[in-house]
């Protein structure tokens, strides 16, 4: 007994320890980063900032024109490395992984976000829809973390996983997303306790909506151009959703503060808020939003976002100006 509340103390002292250690402030300057997803979208934000701090990215996506082109708008010389390849890949983790330690001598932090999103009736998406996106959003963290980890060890580094507010609340018609995400949510929680002991730091964070310009690389569902108007135009609300930039400066905050788990926004809070203090009255809600929504289609084809472009959505000044600011119009959705 007296054995047992000894080792008992001692985890309690042993995990306030790292505790402390993994909230100490994270200095990013000369620190090597890895981001995946970085070509584009919120990647591409996540790397202005990693670099405004002083640090040297490799950006991993997998249309090597898309990287070239975030290559051109960051500017930043031979403080940008990019890598050509594909998160579900084991051999294309394991190259991005040797590179960036090539080419910056060592890697401080890996940045999970790369990702996918599909929007419509669930009724509409099919089992290779869910395991295509479980493969990316929630899989692919891990691999890559994996990979990583033996050079994260040695510097005692940081892991960022993007996850979703719909991680945290299930989300209709973002139905794969949304367990994706909740596995996304899960997998940072795990690796957080277990890499702990390691020295090794993991942050997931939870955006809400945000003005990335992605929507246009969406798979959409169910009758499409009344799914995209729909998702197109309230992912560009300014009162609903947040600014790419602002954004990625409040994520690497949570990272530098070495926080376990940030949600981004105030719509993100409000909805975990609400999942968080009546799960009932929140799920009877959701319920009621979903009879306004699209129905679902008679078939189940999808089509990319930039597809089901009409009037309405091309009109937007805003959508538009998001999709030029993070390198969204001129590739395709890699």
């Amino acid at each position: 007994m007296r054995y047992a509340r000894r080792l008992l103390l001692a985890g309690v002292i042993g995990a306030v320890a790292a505790r402390r250690a993994l909230r100490t402030p994270y200095d990013l300057t000369g620190r090597a980063v890895l981001i995946t997803g970085g070509s584009r979208g919120l990647g591409l934000a996540l790397a202005r900032e990693f670099l405004a701090r002083g640090a040297r990215v490799t950006l991993m996506a997998r249309d090597a024109a898309e990287l070239e082109r975030a290559r051109a708008q960051l500017a930043a010389d031979d403080r940008v490395h990019t890598v050509a390849g594909d998160v579900t890949v084991d051999a294309d983790v394991k190259r991005a992984v040797t590179e960036a330690v090539q080419t910056f001598g060592g890697l401080d932090v890996v940045v999970n976000n790369a990702g996918m999103i599909q929007s419509g009736p669930l009724a509409n998406m099919t089992l290779q829809d869910v395991q295509e996106i479980m493969d990316v959003n929630t899989l692919a963290p891990l691999r890559v973390t994996r990979a990583a980890l033996p050079h994260l060890r040695d510097r005692r580094g940081r892991v960022l996983i993007v996850a979703s507010v719909a991680g945290k609340v299930g989300t209709p018609h973002l139905g794969p997303y949304s367990v994706s995400k909740f596995g996304a949510v899960g997998l940072g929680q795990v690796l957080r306790a277990e890499l702990a002991p390691q020295g090794v730091g993991v942050t997931t964070v939870c955006p809400g909506l945000m003005r990335t310009g992605s929507p246009r690389q969406a798979t959409i569902k169910g009758h499409a151009r009344r799914e995209y108007a729909l998702f197109a135009t309230l992912d560009n609300l300014p009162l609903v959703s947040l600014d790419a930039g602002v954004a990625a400066r409040r994520i690497v905050d949570a990272l530098v503060r070495g926080d376990a788990e940030t949600m981004i926004g105030g719509l993100a809070h409000v909805l975990r808020g609400a999942q968080a203090l009546a799960p009932q009255l929140n799920a009877d809600l959701l319920g009621l939003l979903t009879r306004v929504l699209p129905p679902p289609a008679p078939h189940d084809r999808g089509v990319r976002g930039a597809d089901a472009e009409s009037a309405l959505t091309q009109a937007n000044p805003i959508k538009r100006a998001a999709e030029r600011d993070h390198n969204e119009l001129g590739g395709a959705a890699g």
